[in-house]
């Protein structure tokens, strides 16, 4: 008897330990994951696109009068300054010089008379609005040190200072490319009116009204020219531009003063830059895909010291990055870790935060399992978002979670 009830006690141990270990064996394994920490830090989102970089101002020096020009010696890239010579052309004979080029003559003159004039204008507007945007500023730091005025719109009147500053500088120098081609006009004029008082054979010098660089030279050999054929391009390569052609749709986060990143433009480091203006116009361009697309060009200033960028020409390929929304101290989380939330927990979460703000979730580990978090973002960048509810500073989230991971499941994080 004692021999039977020790067996079926043996008989009931192996059943259980058969139990436990078929449990052991069939039980739901953790699902390994990786994970990231949540973290407080500087937010920044913006628009990429690709870039060209080009001369705020191009001169264009052309004959003032018809005749054989001698070939330019001047090459592409060469430095030239104000008043050298760029090409010489001899006049046409007398006897082909007719009434006809005389009033084109008597018409280039007035015509240059007309931009100086337009470009004193110019001068007077440009400091007007220079002493306006210096008593902006000056007022918003008074209201500043009171508290009355946030830092962004001190920024802001700041910026519209510098811009203004930069108006006048090139309403200044338009003012003197406008009257060194009045001199030459008139030059030529005297020489058409009064061609018997040049010496036979004496050629005409044409002037530089800018210092610069040859951009490109348009007549190299030597020939007859016409007048107003156009002989050389200069250009200042120390004044640069961005210019970034966004599609309208991203053209409307983008304001003048925003700040922009250069990457990617062949040199070292990051180069800083401001959004100048947007332009009003849009154009159609035919995407690599064949998709029409419309697109607005916006106009960025370098702001990084030129040396940083002195390799740089006109028309060099470059990538800006125009910021739309910085935030100092924001929390983060990595964007992989994000996952739309579905329509009921969606609506069970409203009251977080307005209906209008994007619901989305996030699985936060906690105790070994992955439990499924709502949370209300601010903004949204490229790597990372800005939450506005529903997590902390220091929580570890699972990026790109497997589709098996549901609310409650047992976790363990794979390490590195």
């Amino acid at each position: 008897m004692a021999m039977q009830k020790k067996t079926v006690m043996l008989g009931v141990g192996a059943l259980v330990a058969l139990g436990a270990l078929l449990a052991w064996a069939f039980a739901p394994r953790p699902l390994q994951v990786e994970a990231a920490a949540v973290v407080q830090g500087r937010f920044e989102a913006g628009i990429d696109e690709d870039a060209k970089t080009r001369l705020r101002d191009r001169y264009s020096i052309s004959a003032p009068l018809a005749g054989r020009l001698a070939r330019i010696a001047l090459r592409e890239g060469d430095a030239v300054l104000a008043g050298d010579v760029v090409a010489r052309i001899t006049p046409a004979m007398p006897a082909l010089l007719d009434d006809r080029s005389l009033r084109e003559q008597q018409a280039r003159v007035t015509a240059a008379q007309a931009n100086v004039q337009r470009a004193a204008v110019r001068i007077e507007r440009s400091r007007v609005a220079q002493a306006q945007a210096r008593n902006d500023l000056r007022r918003s730091e008074q209201l500043a040190q009171q508290g009355f005025v946030a830092p962004t719109r001190l920024d802001t009147d700041r910026l519209a200072l510098q811009a203004a500053e930069k108006d006048t500088d090139a309403a200044v120098q338009d003012q003197q490319v406008a009257r060194a081609d009045l001199a030459q006009a008139r030059a030529a004029l005297d020489v058409v009116q009064r061609p018997g008082r040049a010496p036979a054979g004496k050629a005409f010098e044409v002037l530089a009204p800018v210092a610069g660089r040859v951009l490109r030279v348009a007549q190299v050999s030597e020939g007859v020219v016409a007048l107003g054929t156009v002989l050389v391009e200069l250009g200042d390569t120390a004044q640069l531009e961005v210019v970034a052609p966004l599609l309208s749709t991203d053209a409307l986060q983008v304001r003048p003063g925003s700040p922009v990143r250069i990457e990617r433009w062949g040199g070292p480091g990051v180069l800083q830059g401001r959004v100048r203006s947007v332009e009003p116009a849009a154009f159609t361009k035919v995407s690599a895909l064949g998709v029409e697309e419309q697109r607005v060009n916006v106009l960025i200033d370098l702001t990084s010291p030129p040396a940083q960028w002195a390799a740089l020409g006109d028309g060099y390929r470059v990538v800006a990055r125009v910021l739309t929304r910085e935030a100092p101290d924001a929390t983060l989380v990595p964007v992989s870790a994000l996952f739309p939330l579905p329509g009921s927990d969606a609506a069970a979460s409203a009251p977080m935060a307005d209906a209008a703000a994007p619901r989305m979730a996030v699985f936060v580990v906690d105790g070994g399992r992955a439990r499924r978090t709502p949370v209300v973002l601010e903004a949204r960048g490229s790597t990372h978002a800005w939450v506005k509810e529903g997590l902390q500073a220091g929580a570890q989230v699972v990026v790109y979670p497997p589709a098996a991971l549901t609310d409650g499941a047992r976790v363990t994080v794979r390490t590195p």
